[in-house]
């Protein structure tokens, strides 16, 4: 089973870069999308049905902002689109497909970047998810949570991180609510599992020469329950085309879809 989770910073700007070009010939299982920025019905075919793929939107009620997407080969047997609270649900951060006993999740966590309040708001996201966890841990299902977590865990995952440790993505609260993430609550990075690589990044700040220079953050992930942890084949970020201001991370797991 192949997967491919991407923050699209905007679903038609990486459409027009060629990214569904590229998605096809991957021939990924599962795609999951962060921040489409669009309405379901601003989307050509091209977006709306790509062949061969069945997909679900989860947009946000502010146009032009934040949202989620999957694609997938199969059409799954149930979909979840709704955390329960307001934050998540009016700006489209969540969308879940689930396959027999395997549920797939699209998820989009805030920025805390711009102001003070948009920080507070991440941290209440942070506290709020923990028990969503908690509750995911204790069902029989294998979950395979794909997206944009906006946190660098530590020091290898962003090339500043001295610069960095006053600022959000990579606060010191926020790296213990991830030690806890794949520590207390037992949840895998699939992608540390095989690739223990320094400068292994999927965001890049378009500001000066971030991403010809490689100044970069990982902040996206693939979040694996337990189980899943023996099932993880590869991890690659593929650099060699620029959809977005993020990289496609790409997860092969010995899993039969």
């Amino acid at each position: 089973m192949k997967i491919i989770s991407i923050n699209t910073n905007g679903i038609r700007a990486a459409h027009r870069k060629g990214f569904f070009d590229w998605m096809q010939k991957q021939e990924a299982d599962v795609v999951c999308i962060q921040e489409t920025k669009a309405q379901t019905n601003q989307l050509v075919d091209e977006i709306l049905s790509p062949n061969g793929y069945y997909a679900e939107f989860n947009d946000a009620k502010k146009k032009g902002y934040s949202g989620t997407a999957i694609y997938s080969k199969k059409k799954p047997d149930n979909t979840i689109n709704k955390l329960g609270w307001s934050i998540p649900d009016t700006e489209g951060r969540f969308l879940q497909f689930d396959f027999g006993k395997l549920s797939v999740v699209s998820l989009y966590l805030p920025s805390g970047s711009s102001k003070i309040e948009r920080q507070l708001i991440k941290f209440d996201f942070l506290q709020r998810l923990t028990s969503i966890l908690q509750n995911i841990r204790q069902q029989k299902r294998d979950y395979i949570i794909c997206g944009d977590w906006n946190i660098a865990h530590k020091e290898i995952d962003l090339k500043n991180w001295k610069a960095n440790m006053k600022n959000s993505g990579f606060l010191p609260e926020e790296r213990a609510w991830m030690d806890d993430l794949f520590g207390s609550l037992g949840l895998v990075d699939s992608f540390r599992v095989v690739n223990q690589n320094p400068e292994q990044y999927t965001w890049w700040s378009n500001r000066g020469q971030a991403w010809a220079n490689n100044v970069g953050w990982r902040i996206d992930y693939q979040v694996v329950t337990p189980k899943l942890k023996n099932k993880i084949k590869s991890a690659s970020i593929y650099k060699d085309e620029r959809f977005s201001d993020h990289a496609p991370l790409i997860v092969d797991y010995d899993i039969e879809f």
